[in-house]
């Protein structure tokens, strides 16, 4: 293995490590009841690995849909969507969210397409423009997934 290899596949596990770190305090405030982050509403996500089996928990901002329905957004830095996009789309009848303060609720995910999409990011984007400049430099679409209790 090269030494750039080397240093570009440490960097990916310290990534990935200061992502559970961050992940897990923002659950921990999430579950006291503090849901906010950089001015915007964040639950938790609970995912199964598709490969893996295993319970994933994911903070996620959100954005209201209706009286009991929530958007979240599969932006990131990556070329592909996250992974808990992929884990939820897998294994949609695992999902659930949490909400500050609650307990977790069993939700059904349904990926916004066409027309309805369209409306969803224009009002995402109002809401939080710093989406419209994510997905500016981003060669994927975003996916928009509706939550929607069980």
């Amino acid at each position: 293995m090269s030494q750039a290899t080397a240093r570009q596949s440490d960097h990916g596990a310290v990534s990935r490590w200061m992502q559970h770190r961050m992940n897990a305090r923002m659950g921990r405030k999430i579950r006291k009841g503090r849901g906010t982050f950089m001015g915007m509403d964040v639950l938790i996500l609970h995912t199964v690995g598709r490969r893996s089996g295993q319970p994933r928990e994911t903070p996620l901002a959100w954005f209201g849909d209706g009286e009991d329905a929530w958007l979240v957004v599969g932006s990131g830095g990556k070329a592909d969507h996250p992974d808990w996009h992929l884990n939820l789309v897998g294994r949609p009848d695992a999902a659930a969210v949490e909400l500050p303060g609650r307990d977790a609720v069993r939700v059904t995910p349904h990926v916004l397409t066409g027309a309805e999409r369209e409306r969803a990011w224009k009002e995402i984007t109002a809401a939080q423009p710093r989406y419209g400049k994510y997905q500016s430099k981003s060669d994927r679409e975003y996916p928009i997934v509706r939550l929607t209790p069980r």
